[in-house]
């Protein structure tokens, strides 16, 4: 990884490219993001920078964190993430880092927690299909059907497919592209979708797999 930014989901909108084609794009405020503080192999064991994000009022940060900011001399953060950067020497406690570290064409993975959706079953949250609607199944056909076998092995394997909490989780989608940077204002544009709801924090990073 060489470059990351912490951001908030703004919404989505389109925009379109030099072809007149309409194209979906998700607005991210990427930072400013603050370099909050820089782990090293001789301290820590390995190499990262924690970069802060957003605004926060004292009273909203505990004790521990207060002292881990003034530590280093840094206005409190609301969010705080770490990343693994091929090379930190140019990072430096309190360096400020902006929406410019990407630019237009860029090739990206964001990264945030989906939308909560309660607890769902298992047809909403595994795409599991319906029961027969004749020949005795009633009164219900959406719920989940056989569990398993009988006396052999007489229970429920670990990992079944079933009814749950759905949504709110980690998740990244990959491979996103950056259609417009505005400095001024530190918001990027991505083609697509992006995980979790508006008002979301959300990480972009350099593409994995691109």
């Amino acid at each position: 990884m060489k470059k990351a930014i912490i951001g908030k989901k703004i919404g989505m909108t389109q925009v379109f490219d030099e072809a007149g084609k309409v194209v979906p794009v998700t607005v991210i405020e990427a930072g400013p993001c603050v370099v909050v503080q820089k782990k090293t192999n001789e301290n820590d064991g390995y190499e990262a920078v924690q970069l802060g994000f957003g605004e926060v009022s004292a009273k909203h940060v505990n004790k521990p964190e207060q002292g881990h900011f003034k530590k280093n001399d840094v206005a409190f953060k609301k969010t705080l993430k770490e990343f693994r950067f091929d090379d930190i020497s140019g990072f430096n406690t309190g360096d400020v880092i902006k929406a410019d570290v990407f630019a237009e064409g860029d090739v990206i993975d964001v990264a945030g927690v989906s939308k909560g959706k309660g607890y769902a079953g298992a047809i909403k949250r595994h795409n599991q299909h319906r029961l027969r609607e004749s020949h005795g199944t009633g009164p219900v056909a959406r719920e989940a059907g056989s569990m398993g076998a009988c006396s052999s092995p007489s229970r429920i394997f670990k990992g079944k497919k079933m009814a749950g909490h759905l949504g709110a989780e980690n998740v990244t989608v990959q491979n996103l592209i950056v259609v417009k940077v505005d400095v001024e204002n530190n918001l990027i544009a991505v083609k697509g979708a992006v995980p979790g709801p508006k008002g979301g924090v959300v990480t972009i990073c350099d593409a994995v797999k691109a």
